[in-house]
């Protein structure tokens, strides 16, 4: 969520900016919303004045022993219309912190200006596609003619959108779980989180999906609860009306969970095969940092998943998104896009980004650094950041188009190898 006193004193500037992102800011409709607000604080503000007035006045009349009567009338007159500002107060609050709520981040001045992916920039390449010398095919060709992919059954059991996964190919996708997880907390720092699956919509309002994006998410309406579409939601939020001493800052999580997504408005993209999925494993990575150093730890975060395509010698390119392709919440986004022989194309596997205060303002996640006295200071916002590291469904789908044979079995990467057994090929049972 932007910062309220920034709106109030920027309006023009912040409508520039939400513009170059494609989003609108109405500073009309806000102005009109600001305008009754401070009309409403004005008045109630004068009935307390005038309230706290008359109370020390029928102390006084009290102490001479005067008829207080016709001032203690006023008084509860005072109070009643009182009551009824305060009321109207709340609501209209209520209805400001709705408008502001539904307003994406301003991106940072770093973000090349564009309107959709096309004005995307490469701006970084990793390893070279590797040359076959038979047509390449794709992960669905390939797992079902190892019997270890099964879409077929996947939608008679659930529907469209889903996979089932078998035997060794099933064992390559733990493998490449626990690999992943591995990587970042022996060699990255971060600390491993098992986390629940269902979480309330305040989460959901803190990392920003609620309420602007409902019709992405699997609602549970009987219970209240909705399946996460990341990890991110439930990691970030243990944050959430938190403060964080300036010490323990960074925080640095790392988890693996299945994730839950409607893909309402993809209907018709990515149909084939495990691409776009409504439900697939993500290995994510969450970081709370000090705002003076969070940039930096977005670099770093993104190596951190760019290290693990690295070790499963998977080519890749990394591109920083223009404003009109980036994310509700994000300031800056990287996306990692790994080389999918099968499509003869670069496809997304991670998205590391930038969130600023955003969700932090939303959750008040909020950390307290000592003042100049060394005495506890003001608690302050944390800047919070997030990456996939790696999404394992899609990483699943390289390794197995980057490693096919002209025979149709999938060599493992050798990172793997101890992870599945010593096993160094898949074949066909």
């Amino acid at each position: 969520m932007l910062d309220i006193q920034l709106l109030r004193s920027q309006p023009a500037e912040i409508a520039a900016r939400l513009a170059s992102r494609g989003a609108g800011f109405d500073a009309a409709a806000f102005q009109t919303l600001e305008d009754e607000r401070k009309a409403l604080q004005v008045r109630t503000q004068e009935l307390q004045a005038q309230r706290n007035a008359l109370s020390k006045q029928i102390g006084q009349m009290k102490a001479k022993g005067e008829d207080t009567a016709e001032t203690m009338r006023q008084v509860a007159g005072l109070g009643d219309e009182l009551k009824q500002n305060e009321e109207k107060l709340s609501a209209l609050l209520n209805r400001i912190n709705a408008f502001v709520a539904v307003i994406p981040n301003l991106p940072h001045e770093s973000v090349p200006a564009g309107k959709s992916d096309a004005d995307n920039v490469e701006i970084k390449r990793w390893g070279a596609p590797r040359e076959f010398g038979f047509a390449a095919k794709d992960h669905v060709e390939l797992g079902g003619t190892l019997g270890g992919l099964d879409f077929d059954t996947a939608a008679k059991i659930s529907g469209a959108r889903f996979a089932l996964m078998k035997g060794a190919i099933a064992r390559l996708h733990r493998a490449l779980a626990q690999f992943m997880l591995d990587v970042h907390t022996r060699e990255h720092g971060y600390t491993e989180i098992y986390a629940p699956y269902l979480v309330n919509s305040s989460s959901l309002f803190g990392t920003g999906q609620l309420p602007k994006f409902e019709e992405d998410l699997f609602h549970i309406t009987d219970d209240g609860y909705f399946l996460i579409p990341t990890a991110e939601v439930p990691v970030t939020n243990i944050v959430r009306d938190e403060i964080v001493p300036l010490e323990a800052l960074p925080l640095k999580f790392v988890c693996h969970t299945p994730c839950f997504r409607r893909e309402a408005g993809s209907y018709g993209k990515d149909t084939r095969g495990m691409i776009r999925q409504h439900q697939f494993d993500k290995v994510e990575l969450v970081r709370i940092e000090h705002p003076d150093r969070s940039w930096d730890a977005l670099e770093e975060l993104t190596r951190h998943a760019e290290q693990i395509l690295e070790k499963l010698e998977l080519p890749y390119r990394r591109i920083v998104l223009c404003t009109g392709d980036m994310g509700f919440s994000s300031a800056k986004t990287y996306d990692l896009e790994v080389w999918l022989p099968g499509q003869n194309a670069y496809r997304e596997i991670s998205s590391c980004s930038h969130f600023g205060a955003f969700q932090a303002r939303r959750m008040q996640a909020r950390f307290r650094a000592a003042d100049q006295n060394g005495k506890p200071g003001k608690p302050e916002l944390a800047h919070t950041l997030n990456g996939s590291g790696l999404a394992v469904g899609r990483t699943l789908v390289a390794v197995i188009e980057n490693y096919q044979r002209a025979d149709g079995s999938i060599d493992i990467p050798v990172a793997l190898r101890p992870y599945m057994g010593g096993i160094t090929r898949i074949e066909k049972a």
